[in-house]
């Protein structure tokens, strides 16, 4: 089948097609299509356009200069829209990773123009989504107009990332490097604890699922001792590769897309995109399959590892505000929480520092005022701290503030037990 040859325009005339009023998607982390995104809000013309992501990297929509023309609709907060979804230039929308995809299809959230970040066509005339699958594949669906950055720099993941040049009605030459995120310099002592108590938990034969962030990696530098486990998550950044190279991780026992790395998107450092690039053993796939909590569990010993802002006595888990203020997003956690409580051997794992960067303890009596519940008590299973692994499933509220007090940072757990007495009249 023959496909177009595309036709190369400057980023400003393409992005001349968008209208006020309309709703625009960008594709995100590390296939932010920056030097679009740049050309359509140096337009001064505009107003009231609606952009539409999950988390964005390599740019700035907080800027108190796009009000009036840009509205902010995040459907994950991340730092470059966090301080505009907590004004009038923006908001939060909580759903569900796994569901975004439908929130297209079904024109629930109807896309005008979806902002792309694309490899070259290979000699067949196909293109990768790159780094990020995720929602991506289904905004470009749906949208009625196709804008894609074309970048030599953005690595060719198979599986779901292939896209035909024919669905791109706009394409824009430009050679930018990739956004690169490194954990490395965060790591500190109270990571590589947590890291150890949570690869207590993980067997061989299990089935990963990996948050974003610091604790991940702390996670997996203390599997190396494992054999034939798989990775079936959202996304995963450079902390994975080694254990790939040696074959700890060579998805032998997985029940499905066996023999594989299964992801939604990739997040990290140049390294990591160089690995990924036409890398057959890693497959990008859309993320209301990656997500699907009935898919997920059809794994064996699914581990999934995610963490929180905190967690109250009765085992309510926070991961999206600090109160009122949204500083994040439901994102994926309960589509893998949920997941592998289904699987066989399942374990649904929230690991989190004892305390914040202040002191503040992150296991609490009651959540702060405002905020919202992203894991429930009645799905909770495994907290972990650096001070220890406990398992709520199956305990009373008495029972569970007793064993999260337990693991709790030693300086807080007297003040702990004294809300805890009063909170269940003991």
């Amino acid at each position: 089948m023959q496909h177009k040859k595309l036709q190369y325009i400057s980023a400003a005339e393409a992005v001349a097609h968008v209208q006020s009023g309309q709703r625009v998607f960008l594709h995100g982390s590390a296939a932010t299509p920056i030097a679009l995104v740049e050309a359509l809000t140096k337009r001064t013309d505009l107003e009231n356009v609606e952009l539409v992501s999950i988390s964005t990297h390599g740019i700035n929509l907080n800027k108190e200069a796009l009000k009036g023309r840009f509205y902010i609709n995040s459907l994950f907060v991340s730092e470059s829209t966090r301080m505009a979804v907590n004004t009038d230039r923006g908001d939060y929308i909580p759903v569900f990773l796994s569901e975004i995809p439908k929130l297209f299809s079904k024109n629930i959230l109807p896309l005008d123009v979806a902002l792309l970040h694309v490899s070259p066509p290979d000699k067949h005339g196909f293109c990768s989504l790159g780094t990020s699958v995720d929602v991506a594949r289904a905004a470009m669906q749906s949208a009625n107009l196709v804008i894609a950055q074309v970048n030599p720099n953005m690595p060719r993941m198979h599986g779901d990332a292939f896209i035909p040049s024919w669905m791109i009605d706009l394409a824009v030459w430009a050679e930018d490097p990739l956004p690169e995120v490194s954990y490395a310099s965060a790591m500190n002592e109270v990571y590589d604890r947590i890291g150890k108590n949570v690869a207590e938990l993980v067997e061989d034969g299990a089935t990963l699922q990996l948050g974003i962030g610091t604790l991940p990696d702390a996670v997996l530098k203390n599997l190396h001792h494992l054999k034939d486990l798989g990775l079936h998550t959202e996304m995963f950044s450079d902390g994975v590769i080694p254990l790939i190279e040696k074959g700890i991780i060579n998805n032998s026992r997985k029940s499905i897309v066996k023999d594989y790395c299964v992801t939604g998107f990739v997040l990290g450092t140049k390294k990591l995109y160089d690995f990924i690039d036409d890398n057959p053993i890693i497959k990008g796939m859309d993320i209301s399959f990656v997500n699907d909590p009935h898919i997920i569990s059809r794994n064996k010993k699914v581990t999934a590892i995610n963490s929180a802002i905190e967690v109250d006595l009765t085992g309510q888990v926070c991961s999206d505000p600090i109160g009122n203020y949204q500083y994040s997003g439901i994102g994926g956690q309960m589509d893998f929480i949920r997941g592998a409580a289904l699987s066989e051997g399942g374990k649904p794992i929230i690991a989190i520092p004892s305390v914040t960067a202040n002191g503040d303890s992150r296991i609490v009596s009651y959540l702060k005022q405002g905020a919202g519940v992203v894991t429930t008590r009645g799905h909770i299973h495994w907290v972990v701290t650096e001070f220890g692994t406990v398992n709520l499933y199956g305990l009373n509220m008495e029972q569970r503030g007793k064993a999260l007090i337990s693991i709790a940072h030693p300086n807080h757990r007297e003040q702990l037990n004294k809300e805890y007495k009063a909170r269940f009249n003991l």
